[in-house]
């Protein structure tokens, strides 16, 4: 893998009022303690280097394979299919779903001699064809369809956005600030283009005749490296800082927010819309994957030492996801509480940003020295958006330090996703 210039409500067992979520919308905040049931399918080619996933036109997911120059195809079975990319040590980098049902990727393998520097095109049968990219050196990266009909690119070093019609037909602008290092690209919903300038700390907007306007990304170390980005919910653009340890937030008019994460658990790079109405991210440090409501509840979930990069939902209604170092795609489901709890004066708070895109069964378990019981249970419908609210049980006995679990369950024994936050209950 190779990434340039790296910086481094009072509960009354009310159904109703747990649904309604009436409580004000959670503020930025991370939860503690969490699991998800990810499942890992290994790509065949060892030390592959899996980095960009998309969907594609056939309902497979496609991704890149930086380290062994291929293009693979996984169903939503697991069923993995490589093709080798006809270009020697091309260094295949972002994909996306073309407009004409094929899918499109870059090629950014310029330090290597016979590298990339092309934009390639991969038919669902697994027919390659590659076209140059006229700036020589350029490093193309990320890419994404646009709404011209087009596929609008990155070029890292050549401080480009490029345009490539379907027919292979290749145009660029340069970016007006020298050196920026563009990287990330997606379509917005104003119907421009926008991405991410690694080295300026800047977010960049392209129209499709080519007008650019830059934003300052502020950031409390002076490094912020926004690298992905992708379009929110909420009609605002969504991005990860990799050097900034933060997920950032660009509204079409230019203001930025930041919503940080927990120390050690950062370098977000991949970033995606979640079918529950959240975003979805992969944090590298972290080992993680993450989801951020639109509100600024952020929750990790583990995926072990496997240098999760690139992420999407799929078509099956999950979100899957390159496992760069484990030489993995894995699959999550979207499922998230948001849940954080916090005990004061014999009464446990517990404040959630439930949210799920299927139906399951929410409940509440305490693990205490006596063993583990269930205090809450109730089946829900899906909850697309996340549904912020809090619960507050009064008059809890002092049981001493508890382990308080949040958990969606599918049925009794398949539990979903589940967050958990310990308590000292001593008075």
């Amino acid at each position: 893998m190779y990434l340039p210039n790296l910086r481094r409500i009072k509960n009354s067992g009310c159904a109703a009022a747990l649904l309604l979520g009436l409580a004000a919308a959670a503020s930025a905040e991370t939860s503690a303690k969490k699991w998800s049931d990810i499942v890992a399918y290994p790509v065949p080619t060892a030390a592959s280097g899996p980095y960009s996933i998309t969907v594609g036109p056939d309902g497979a997911l496609w991704f890149t394979e930086e380290g062994a120059n291929n293009i693979g195809r996984i169903t939503t079975a697991g069923v993995v299919t490589e093709y080798p990319v006809p270009t020697p040590a091309s260094q295949p980098d972002g994909i996306t779903a073309g407009p004409d049902g094929a899918l499109w990727f870059t090629e950014g393998g310029v330090l290597i001699q016979g590298g990339g520097n092309n934009i390639g095109r991969i038919t669902t049968a697994g027919a390659i064809t590659e076209y140059p990219v006229p700036t020589a050196n350029a490093e193309p990266s990320g890419i994404t369809a646009g709404p011209d009909g087009a596929l609008w690119f990155t070029e890292h070093d050549g401080n480009k956005i490029g345009r490539i019609t379907t027919t292979g037909a290749i145009a660029e602008y340069p970016v007006p600030t020298a050196n920026s290092g563009p990287w990330g690209i997606a379509a917005g919903p104003d119907g421009a283009l926008w991405f991410t300038e690694y080295i300026a700390d800047q977010i960049g907007r392209i129209t499709t005749g080519g007008a650019i306007t830059e934003y300052s990304v502020p950031g409390q170390s002076g490094f912020v490296g926004p690298l992905l980005i992708t379009a929110g919910p909420d009609g605002a653009l969504w991005f990860t800082e990799f050097d900034g340890d933060s997920i950032g937030r660009i509204s079409i008019a230019g203001a930025v927010t930041a919503y940080p994460l927990v120390l050690f658990e950062g370098e977000p790079v991949g970033i995606t819309a979640g079918p529950d109405g959240t975003l979805w991210f992969t944090a590298s440090l972290g080992a993680s994957i993450g989801r951020i409501t639109t509100s600024g509840v952020i929750t990790l979930y583990p995926t072990g030492k496997v240098y999760p990069w690139g992420i999407t939902a799929g078509p099956d209604g999950n979100l899957w996801f390159a496992e760069t170092d484990g030489n993995n795609i894995a699959r999550a489901p979207a499922c998230g509480l948001g849940f954080s709890a916090k005990f004061s004066n014999s009464s446990l708070m517990m404040k959630f940003d439930l949210g799920i895109d299927t139906p399951a069964t929410f409940e509440i378990l305490f693990h205490t020295d006596s063993g583990l019981s269930k205090q809450f249970s109730k089946d829900i419908s899906p909850v697309v958006p996340p549904r912020a609210f809090t619960m507050t049980w009064t008059d809890i006995p002092n049981l001493g330090n508890v382990l308080v679990d949040a958990v969606l369950t599918a049925g009794p024994g398949q539990p979903i996703c589940y967050e958990q936050n310990g308590v000292n209950t001593a008075n």
